[in-house]
C-alpha cells in the first residue's frame, strides 16, 4: 500500500473536503425554501435512486443497515438540518459536528472495548474545550437550540460510526448507499408530524432553484462523489495518510458560510473552533506517527502494547 498520495489523489482529497465543507452552506440554502426534515428525506431518496442500481449491497444484512440508516440519516442529518434551519450558522455547524470524533471514541471504548492513550485523550480534551467555548457563546453566534441539536447530530453520527465499524471490512460506499433506503420514510413521517402537510405540499408543488441545487449537491457531490472518492483513497493509502485532509472541512465550512451568507462568528466561537480543529489534529498526528512506526517495523498495529485504539475512524465519514 502506498504511503504518499500522488498529485492527482492529493487534488481529489482536497476537492472532496472542499465539497464536504461547502455542504453546510448548501444545506442552509436548501432549508431556506424547504422544511428541513422533508429536505433530508428527499436527499436520501435521490442518493438511493441514483446509486443503488450500480452499487452492490455486498451481502450486508438489513438488520445491520437499518440501525445505521436510522442513526446516520434520521438522527445525524435530521438534527443537523433542523439545527441549521433554526439559526445555527453553517460554518459553526461544520465545526461543531466534528465533535463526533469525541463521541465515536467514547462509544468505541464503551461498546467495542477499545483503549485510549494519553495523547489521544489530550486531543479529545482540546476538542471538548472548544465545543464548551462555542456552547457558552451560542447565544451570540448561534441559537442555543441549534447548538444542542448540532451536538445531538454529532452523537448520532458517532453511533453510526460505531455501528458501521462493527461490520468489519465491508464496502463503505455500499453501506452509505444501501442505508440510504432507511431514512426517507421515517424522516417524511417526522416532517408530516412537525412541519405539517401544508408546508410539505407548498414545498413540493413550488420547488425553487435553491432547493433543486441543494438536493443535487447533497446527493451527487457531497455523498456519491465525496464518499466514492474518499473510500477509493482509503483503499489505496493508509487511513493516517488520508485522515488529515478532513481537517479542511471546518475551515472550508466557516469560509463558505462567510462568503455565502455573511456569517461572522464571535471571537469566542472562533477560538472554540480553533480548539476543535487543533484537538482533532492532535488525534490525527498521533495516528500518523504510530502508523509510520508500525509500517517501518512491519508489526501489525494490533500487536503493539500501546497502539492507538481507533486509528481509522475519524477518516471514514465526514458529512
Amino acid at each position: 500500500m502506498h504511503t504518499r498520495l500522488t498529485p492527482r489523489d492529493t487534488l481529489l482529497a482536497v476537492l472532496v473536503t472542499i465539497a464536504w465543507g461547502a455542504n453546510f452552506a448548501v444545506i442552509r440554502l436548501g432549508v431556506a425554501d424547504m422544511p428541513p426534515l422533508l429536505l433530508a428525506s428527499l436527499r436520501f431518496v435521490v442518493v438511493f435512486a441514483l446509486a443503488a442500481p450500480f452499487v452492490p449491497r455486498r451481502g450486508i444484512p438489513w438488520r445491520r443497515l437499518i440501525p445505521i440508516g436510522m442513526a446516520m440519516g434520521v438522527g445525524q442529518f435530521g438534527f443537523l438540518f433542523v439545527a441549521i434551519s433554526l439559526g445555527m450558522p453553517s460554518g459553526l455547524a461544520a465545526t461543531v459536528l466534528q465533535v463526533q470524533v469525541v463521541f465515536t471514541t467514547l462509544f468505541a471504548v464503551a461498546f467495542l472495548g477499545e483503549r485510549l492513550n494519553r495523547r489521544r485523550i489530550a486531543g479529545l480534551g482540546l476538542a471538548v474545550a472548544g465545543i464548551v467555548l462555542i456552547g457558552l457563546d451560542a447565544g451570540a453566534s448561534a441559537t442555543v437550540v441549534g447548538f444542542v441539536l448540532a451536538i445531538a447530530a454529532a452523537a448520532c453520527w458517532a453511533t453510526s460510526n460505531v455501528l458501521t465499524r462493527s461490520l468489519g471490512a465491508v464496502g463503505g460506499l455500499s453501506v452509505v448507499v444501501w442505508s440510504a433506503a432507511v431514512p426517507p420514510i421515517p424522516l417524511f413521517l417526522l416532517s408530516l408530524a412537525f412541519e405539517g402537510p401544508t408546508e410539505i405540499g407548498a414545498a413540493l408543488t413550488h420547488p425553487t432553484w435553491g432547493v433543486a441545487f441543494s438536493l443535487a449537491y447533497l446527493a451527487i457531490l457531497a455523498t456519491l462523489f465525496g464518499y466514492g472518492v474518499w473510500n477509493t483513497l482509503l483503499g489505496k493509502y493508509p487511513a493516517s495518510t488520508v485522515a488529515p485532509f478532513s481537517l479542511l472541512v471546518p475551515p472550508v465550512g466557516l469560509l463558505t458560510g462567510w462568503l455565502a451568507f455573511g456569517e461572522v462568528p464571535d471571537v469566542p466561537s472562533l477560538i472554540g473552533a480553533g480548539l476543535v480543529i487543533a484537538g482533532i489534529a492532535v488525534a490525527n498526528i498521533v495516528v500518523a506517527r504510530r502508523t509510520k512506526a508500525t509500517n517501518a517495523s512491519s508489526v501489525p498495529a494490533s500487536s503493539l502494547p500501546d497502539a492507538d485504539p481507533e486509528p481509522e475512524e475519524p477518516a471514514r465519514l465526514t458529512v
